[in-house]
């Protein structure tokens, strides 16, 4: 059984930074796609990036390239998301997915971002 937990979200005044962090308990962490979800109040959820299983292959929605950055650490059953130069259209409820190579994938309860002054 996979569970993920995030953790690292809070307020944040805009032109700030926030690290994201996921961890993930049970197997098969290494192997799997990780990404980074957001879903705003009245919105649907959207992802955010991506990172593969081994870290090479990385992908990031537009709105957030050169601000945002996923990495993983399979040592540590770990994926991050540091998010710099905040704006307050990034305030959303940031959800960690794993995507195991067979079979379902797995979400996060969920970290609040909130960028507000």
């Amino acid at each position: 059984q996979v569970q993920l937990v995030e953790s690292g979200g809070g307020l944040v005044q805009p032109g700030g930074s926030l690290r994201l962090s996921c961890a993930a308990s049970g197997s098969g962490f290494s192997r799997a796609a990780m990404g980074w979800y957001r879903q705003a109040p009245g919105k649907q959820r959207d992802v955010v990036a991506t990172i593969s299983n081994g870290g090479g292959i990385t992908y990031y929605v537009d709105s957030v390239k050169g601000r945002f950055t996923i990495s993983r650490d399979n040592a540590k059953n770990t994926v991050y998301l540091q998010m710099n130069s905040l704006k307050p259209e990034d305030t959303a409820v940031y959800y960690c997915k794993m995507t195991p190579y067979f079979g379902a994938a797995y979400w996060g309860q969920g970290t609040q971002v909130t960028v507000s002054s």
